[in-house]
């Protein structure tokens, strides 16, 4: 897991509405919450990286879907 998020995240975390913030957090990883929990990252910090965790993991399930698109496609 990364100790801290990429370039465009943290920008992108700051445009986030406080539900969308809320949402993010909810779903973060039990490690994510205890460096939030012990003050070794910043809760925007935490945000950034949950989001750059979850849009990469959307990335990969895209390309799967592909995937099984092409296989399951009717010739």
């Amino acid at each position: 897991m990364r100790k801290t998020p990429s370039e465009a995240y943290p920008e992108k975390a700051r445009h986030l509405s406080k539900e969308e913030t809320e949402r993010l957090l909810s779903r973060m990883r039990e490690k994510l919450t205890r460096r939030l929990e012990d003050k070794k990252l910043s809760a925007l910090e935490v945000v950034a990286i949950q989001l750059e965790i979850e849009d990469e993991a959307l990335s990969e399930w895209r390309e799967r879907m592909q995937e099984i698109r092409k296989k399951t496609k009717p010739k």
